[in-house]
């Protein structure tokens, strides 16, 4: 479907056109064709193809979703995969992708899957009538900064989260939902790790390598969204060390409850054993016991079973084992 077809010419926003009409914008050389489409059919792609003059294996690429990110040259254009990424509303991470054809005079994006709209990057980018006159190239870098930005918030919500896990590490055990959560979390990690990653290769490929599509005096936007890309990476890489650090931490702290638990179990053990041993020999009734016939035998009996007692809880407090 398409979402707009806009004509700019000298930086400013001229108007909507068809498609067919397409070509005609083509041949001026101050003028550029910004075309937003979301999902479209292989009819489409196809008339787009004869009308921007695309390569057919680009086309292909760009009518399927859960492509590689990627950045190929066909001839005079360029055709770029970037995973776009946002939040949705219970807080997991949605993915999509936005395929890039750039040209000297025209920028098409597709759009596939779960991606917020750029309508609102449009608008401010027809701001910057400067830059905009640039061509499709700023256009291009507005989208990407826009893309590596939803990656940084994500960052930084994640962030947040991870956070709250880490103070209540030493106040409570990881349940099954929390273990969950915390694999949950991982995997996203590496998945906006994974959808950074190629960013920080395409931009220097588009400054180094693509001179006539991208001037020069973008090449430092693109190398700032190369940057920003870059921290995205290191940032859910160290994410994901702090969880699996979390993990082994309270893994360590439920082993030493357990083993304090088994302590105290075995001190008190070791206390009740004493009036067993000794209330036992004394329940066998054999008739030839001689403390069982003075009269001082049954609390003496009971006196000697309490201290010896006490003196083991006592040992053992001493010892942390109670």
């Amino acid at each position: 479907m398409v979402i707009n077809c806009v004509v700019y010419r000298h930086g400013e926003r001229e108007e909507h056109v068809n498609i067919d009409e397409v070509s005609d914008v083509l041949k001026e050389d101050k003028a550029f064709v910004w075309l937003g489409l979301y999902q479209p059919d292989a009819e489409f792609m196809h008339r787009l193809q004869d009308e921007f003059g695309l390569h057919e294996l680009a086309i292909e690429d760009a009518l399927v979703a859960h492509q590689r990110p990627k950045i190929e040259q066909y001839g005079d254009s360029v055709f770029i995969v970037v995973k776009s990424a946002h939040l949705d509303d219970s807080q997991r991470i949605s993915f999509g992708e936005t395929h890039f054809f750039l040209g000297k005079n025209f920028l098409i994006t597709v759009r596939h899957g779960s991606t917020e709209g750029y309508k609102e990057i449009r608008a401010r980018a027809e701001k910057n009538h400067a830059m905009l006159c640039q061509g499709p190239g700023y256009a291009l870098y507005c989208l990407l900064d826009f893309i590596v930005d939803n990656y940084s918030k994500i960052t930084a919500t994640l962030s947040e989260r991870i956070g709250e896990l880490e103070d209540g590490m030493f106040t409570m055990r990881f349940n099954n939902n929390t273990l969950e959560k915390v694999y949950h979390l991982r995997r996203e990690l590496l998945s906006l790790r994974n959808a950074a990653m190629p960013v920080t290769e395409i931009c220097p490929q588009l400054v180094r390598f693509h001179e006539d599509i991208i001037p020069k005096n973008l090449r430092a936007y693109l190398r700032d969204v190369q940057d920003h890309a870059h921290h995205v990476m290191i940032d859910a890489e160290d994410m994901r060390e702090t969880l699996a650090s979390a993990m082994q931490v309270n893994l360590a702290l439920v082993s030493v409850q357990q083993s304090e638990v088994n302590k105290k179990l075995a001190g008190w053990g070791a206390i009740l054993i004493v009036p067993t041993i000794i209330f036992s020999m004394y329940g066998m009734n054999f008739p030839d016991m001689p403390e069982l016939h003075t009269h001082f035998g049954y609390p003496a009996v009971v006196a000697i079973t309490l201290i010896i007692c006490c003196v083991m809880w006592w040992r053992l407090k001493k010892a942390h084992w109670l």
